[in-house]
């Protein structure tokens, strides 16, 4: 993979010539942007995948329904098997399958039940779910870059374990690369937020801490709830799976959080099968995990929330095996304050 990576290099001038080109012409309000109707919540990155974007959304989604504030979310609803403008939750009902909506939208609303909705174009999207739901507030999920719609607050999220890992080609453009911007882009931001997941807190590596002087920096972590009962919902405490034999089944971005939290609770995870991010699972990968999981003689298999969702349609497939999702949430180290800091700005 490196090696491709190291071919692609030559592009990577020729991507980030685009990239500043079109900054520039927003800053020079050569593009401009346009309002719609609400106040609007932009959560982003400059990474690609992984930093914890969709566990942010439900939890300013959640914080937000809790001051009564008339919130919604819209994003792109990547590989989605639908196009243009679908309205997902109109707060009460989920009008959509997970394969309609995107796995993470779908995630989203199941955690929250708030209006929600998928567009390709994000200014006609976010205009018409303001129009057919009447929120105040619109979350705009993964839109750092889209930069068409004016934003009240722009939140730029980093995972800690991407920040301090310097190595090629982690802080290196794409195409070769995986950042989309360069840390420059963290100017625009109005708040950034280091998700340091399941690990303690680091320092700002110094060379980057030039990137984030004058701005507001708060830090996140994930909490473990519990297991869930993919079919069932029945909720499960940690230590009841403490020691057990499972097989573990993950098709995220980067499952080395995942596979670290059910370390620490003590999950056996020896046994695993470990997807793309966003897998699309079919009958295929059904029967390869059914297979796995009598082949290892295990107890249960555990996953992601997010691998849940797109699993829960071959329930019937898997009548005869026990499917456990890990529930965790996302949690801010000073709350508070970060309440306080949207509030101020939405008010």
């Amino acid at each position: 993979m490196n090696n491709l990576r190291i071919i692609l290099y030559p592009f990577v001038l020729v991507y980030a010539a685009v990239v500043n080109i079109r900054n520039l012409f927003f800053d020079k309000n050569i593009f401009k942007t346009k309002r719609v109707g609400a106040k609007v919540v932009s959560i982003g990155n400059i990474s690609v995948g992984g930093s914890g974007k969709t566990p942010l959304v439900i939890y300013l989604a959640n914080m937000l329904k809790e001051q009564n504030k008339k919130v919604g979310v819209l994003s792109r609803g990547y590989r989605r098997k639908t196009s243009g403008y679908k309205l997902v939750c109109d707060g009460e009902n989920i009008l959509l399958s997970v394969d309609e909506a995107g796995d993470e939208m779908f995630h989203t609303v199941i955690e929250c039940m708030i209006p929600a909705a998928v567009s390709e174009n994000r200014y006609e999207g976010a205009a018409k779910l303001v129009s057919d739901t009447g929120i105040d507030v619109i979350l705009l999920d993964d839109a750092f870059q889209h930069r068409w719609i004016h934003r009240d607050i722009n939140i730029l999220i980093f995972e800690q374990k991407f920040l301090n890992e310097t190595n090629f080609p982690n802080h290196h453009l794409l195409p070769a690369g995986n950042m989309r911007e360069g840390f420059e882009a963290a100017e625009r931001a109005d708040a950034v937020i280091i998700n340091r997941k399941f690990t303690k807190e680091k320092k700002i590596p110094a060379d980057l801490k030039k990137y984030f002087e004058n701005k507001k920096v708060f830090t996140s972590y994930y909490k473990a709830i519990g297991f869930v009962d993919m079919t069932r919902k029945t909720e499960y405490g940690l230590r009841e799976f403490e020691g057990q034999k499972s097989l573990v089944v993950a098709g995220i971005a980067k499952p080395f959080s995942f596979l670290n939290i059910l370390g620490q609770t003590k999950v056996d995870t020896l046994n695993k099968l470990i997807f793309v991010d966003h897998k699309d699972y079919t009958l295929k990968e059904v029967q390869r995990i059914r297979k796995e999981f009598y082949a290892t003689n295990s107890h249960s298999v555990v996953t992601t929330q997010k691998d849940a969702v797109k699993l829960m349609k071959y329930a019937n497939e898997f009548d005869d095996i026990d499917i456990f999702y890990l529930k965790i949430e996302l949690r801010l180290d000073e709350e508070d304050k970060f309440r306080n800091f949207i509030l101020n700005h939405l008010n």
